[in-house]
């Protein structure tokens, strides 16, 4: 029973290798059984299980008549995707903070001089869409421009999981930019303090931002439960 485990469990990290790796890309078919027997060198029924288990993870879907096609890449990524589905703003809002402002100061320690580049063009290309009203070109910068500073943090468990909070990060942004609570912030501050390398400066700014927009989400939350409170005659 333990070899056969141990089987399994190989078979399904040299799957996931192959996904992760790119080898096999996000909406591409995988292999057949045979191939895929020959390329893992195990039995069919050792197979079957492997793929049912990504499966279940949310990496690959089986599709009637059609075969097995990856869908993630990321297990991490779908397990935190369910967990925070339909969360409150103010959930992702403190998240972000508490992975921002480290990413700040890290970033503002380990930049790089393309990466300074880079984030003062998508500062610029996010204060171009905002002056036009570009909203999903706004929304794609301001994400580009925080998961550059993650990327400049140059430390990869943070950026691991920066990333597989991209959809909720990126659902919060656009929400605060449909529902804003000051003139838009046009993060130069917090650009500049990462060029210079001034990690104090780049971390207050961060927070001061998200800080304030914490705030404001509490006193909405708060008004609108006292709002339904009263409805029902609690």
């Amino acid at each position: 029973m333990t070899r056969r485990t141990n089987l399994i469990d190989l078979a399904v990290g040299r799957l996931r290798q192959q996904i992760t790796s790119g080898a096999w890309e996000v909406g591409t078919r995988i292999p057949a059984e045979p191939e895929l027997t020959a390329l893992i060198g195990v039995g069919r029924n050792t197979v079957r299980e492997a793929v049912q288990s990504l499966v279940h993870a949310g990496m690959l879907e089986r599709r009637q008549g059609s075969g097995t096609y990856v869908i993630s890449d990321s297990e991490l990524g779908n397990a935190m995707g369910r967990q925070i589905a339909g969360a409150h703003q103010r959930d992702v809002l403190e998240v972000r903070r508490s992975l921002e402002v480290e990413a700040a100061r890290l970033a503002a320690q380990r930049r790089t001089a393309e990466q300074v580049t880079e984030l003062r063009a998508w500062r610029d290309t996010r204060a171009a869409a905002y002056a036009s009203g570009e909203l999903d070109r706004m929304v794609d910068a301001d994400l580009a421009l925080h998961r550059t500073i993650a990327q400049a943090a140059h430390n990869p468990v943070l950026l691991a999981l920066y990333e597989n909070l991209q959809d909720a990060i990126g659902e919060n942004i656009r929400f605060n930019f449909e529902h804003p609570v000051h003139d838009d912030d046009s993060h130069d501050a917090l650009v500049e303090a990462i060029a210079q390398g001034d990690p104090v400066a780049a971390m207050a700014e961060i927070d001061d931002y998200l800080s304030e927009l914490i705030g404001t989400d509490q006193v909405d939350l708060a008004t609108s439960e006292e709002t339904a409170g009263a409805g029902s005659g609690a």
